[in-house]
């Protein structure tokens, strides 16, 4: 089977070894620090082991095999040669990952796909260095991958667009879901919308209008539940006889509140710690590893709910 390099050993390069390794690619993993990667073997193989016991084992192979693809990469140049794809999953630094993949271009092939992992930063600022350019395209996934298929495939100005097909199918055939963006920009997609979803509530919060847990509800007990199964189009088309009727009801209404917005909002000073405090008082610091295992679990249960439905 073909082989994957992954750089950067931490919370998104298990996920991506365990997405790999589920449809029996060999997964090279690499980490500056060795002791890293061993601790990275050592939690994939207790995760995999407990998804096949809760039978939510991604893929046809058992856990057995899959961890039999996870390889430790000694060097970077192990994890590199011979690789067909490479997902960078560093810390999300700009300079950081800039010196990742030139070292990477240095040694790579003129064929690899070079993959980073990044969040925010346009391929065009992590790539405009590099002499295999044409290689390079960002692949931000959802956090956490493995039960959230969503990934945005961003290429820059001089992506080849056979790296961006490539990078597509190999995303598809492992089960995953790729949106494609047409050009790269600031922030992408995901959180683009859910910057304006931040900034929409955090202002509502300032003005006094809602409190933090109720707003928090809007989303989950109210436009969450749609938006699981379907887009914000999708469900303005059914709500209304179809797009065209519901711009002729409501596209004017849609213009005037926007238009109260306001401006964007810093995030900071007394409203921000108003915020903080709330969510410390819902959940503090020492229970987020607990409720982001809660998390999973819910976020498990809805996409094999998901696949049933579908």
């Amino acid at each position: 089977m073909s082989k994957i390099g992954i750089i950067g050993s931490g919370l998104i390069g298990r996920s991506w070894t365990m997405i790999f390794v589920s449809y029996g690619f060999d997964v090279h993993l690499y980490d500056v620090v060795p002791e890293n990667v061993t601790n990275a073997m050592k939690l994939i193989k207790e995760q995999l082991d407990e998804l096949e016991i809760q039978g939510l084992l991604r893929g046809q192979l058992n856990a057995a095999a899959q961890f039999g693809h996870v390889h430790r990469a000694k060097t970077l140049a192990d994890a590199v040669s011979d690789a067909i794809h490479i997902q960078e999953c560093v810390f999300e630094n700009l300079e950081l990952k800039k010196q990742v993949f030139s070292e990477i271009d240095a040694i790579c092939s003129n064929t690899v796909v070079l993959c980073s992992s990044t969040s925010c930063f346009l391929p065009s600022l992590i790539a405009e260095n590099l002499t295999h350019k044409s290689q390079f395209i960002v692949g931000h996934p959802v956090n956490p991958p493995y039960f959230v298929p969503l990934v945005e495939i961003v290429p820059s100005k001089w992506t080849d667009q056979d790296i961006l097909k490539r990078t597509d199918d190999l995303y598809r055939l492992v089960g995953q879901k790729p949106v494609v963006l047409k050009r790269e920009i600031e922030g992408f997609i995901v959180n683009r919308i859910q910057y304006a979803i931040l900034n929409e509530c955090y202002r509502l919060i300032e003005d006094d209008v809602i409190s933090v847990t109720d707003v928090d509800s809007v989303m989950s007990d109210g436009l969450g539940m749609r938006y699981a199964f379907m887009g914000p189009w999708e469900t303005a088309h059914l709500n209304a006889q179809g797009m065209e009727e519901y711009f002729a009801k409501y596209a004017q209404g849609i213009n005037d509140v926007s238009r109260t917005m306001g401006p964007v909002p810093m995030m900071s000073g007394d409203t921000a710690k108003l915020i903080a405090d709330q969510m410390n008082g819902i959940i503090p610091e020492s229970k987020l590893p607990e409720r982001r295992q809660w998390r999973d679990q819910r976020l498990i249960a809805l996409s094999q709910l998901k696949k049933k439905m579908n």
